[in-house]
C-alpha cells in the first residue's frame, strides 16, 4: 500500500512524537518537517527539513501531500493555521493505533490522538486538537478546536473544552463541567466547577489563580 505523504509543521518533541503515531498507523510517511529553526532547506535523516515560509512552494512539489500542526502549543497551532490559509482539506487527522475509538466518536481535521489514549461513545473533538499519550475523553464530551487534553488526563461524561483549553498532565474534569475558552486547568489539578475562559487553575480541588493579561490577547489575535 502507498503510504501518503505528510508535512509536519514543527520539528520539537511533540513533532517527534506525531511522526511516530502517524507512521505506526502504517498509512502516512513523513516527507518533510517545517520549522522556523530552519534557515534553509537540508535533508537531515532522510527527511526534507525546510522553514515554515517554504510550505506552501513544498506543497507544489509533493503528490499526494497533507499536513499536521505538531506544535504543542495551542495559541501557536491556531496562528501557524491562520499564516498558511490552507482550507480544512489539506490536514490529515492522525490516530495512533494503540487508541481506542468509539464508532460513534468524531474527530475533526488536523486532529492528532496519540498512543493508548481513549474516546468514548458520542464524544467530539474539533480541529487542530491535541488528545495526548493516555488521556480518556469520556462519552458526550465536547472538545473544541486547538484543544490539548494532556497525556493521562481524564474529561469525565459530557465535560466542554471551549476552544483553546489545556488540560493539563494527570489532570481530571467532573461530568458536565466546562474549561473556558484559552483557560488552563494545571497539571494534576481536579476542577469541581467550571473554569472560566482565560483562566489559570490548579489544585485540588482546582482554584483560580490568574487570568490572561493583555499581552496574552494579544497573542491570540490573528491576521
Amino acid at each position: 500500500m502507498t503510504r501518503q505523504a505528510l508535512i509536519l509543521i514543527g520539528a520539537g518533541g511533540h513533532g517527534k512524537v506525531v511522526a511516530e503515531a502517524a507512521a505506526a498507523t502504517g498509512r502516512y510517511r513523513v516527507a518533510a518537517f517545517a520549522d522556523d529553526k530552519y534557515e534553509q532547506e537540508k535533508v537531515e535523516g532522510g527527511i526534507l527539513r525546510v522553514p515554515v515560509a517554504d510550505v506552501q512552494r513544498l506543497l507544489g512539489r509533493l503528490d499526494d501531500v497533507q499536513l499536521i500542526l505538531a506544535v504543542g502549543n495551542n495559541v501557536v497551532r491556531r496562528r501557524l493555521e491562520a499564516r498558511l490559509g490552507l482550507s480544512a482539506d489539506w490536514y490529515a487527522t492522525v490516530v495512533h493505533p494503540s487508541a481506542v475509538i468509539s464508532k460513534s466518536a468524531t474527530i475533526g481535521r488536523g486532529t492528532v490522538v496519540l498512543a493508548g489514549a481513549i474516546l468514548n461513545a458520542d464524544a467530539v473533538v474539533g480541529r487542530h486538537a491535541i488528545v495526548n499519550t493516555k488521556a480518556v475523553v469520556e462519552h458526550d464530551c465536547a472538545v473544541g478546536d486547538y484543544t490539548h487534553v494532556s497525556p493521562a488526563a481524564a474529561l469525565a461524561g459530557g465535560v466542554t473544552l471551549e476552544a483553546g483549553a489545556q488540560v493539563g498532565i494527570g489532570a481530571c474534569v467532573l461530568p458536565g463541567l466546562t474549561v473556558g475558552a484559552w483557560s488552563t486547568l494545571g497539571a494534576g489539578a481536579t476542577a469541581i466547577r467550571d473554569v472560566p475562559a482565560g483562566c489559570t487553575a490548579v489544585g485540588v480541588p482546582a482554584s483560580h489563580i490568574r487570568y490572561r493579561n493583555a499581552h496574552q490577547d494579544h497573542l491570540l489575535q490573528v491576521e
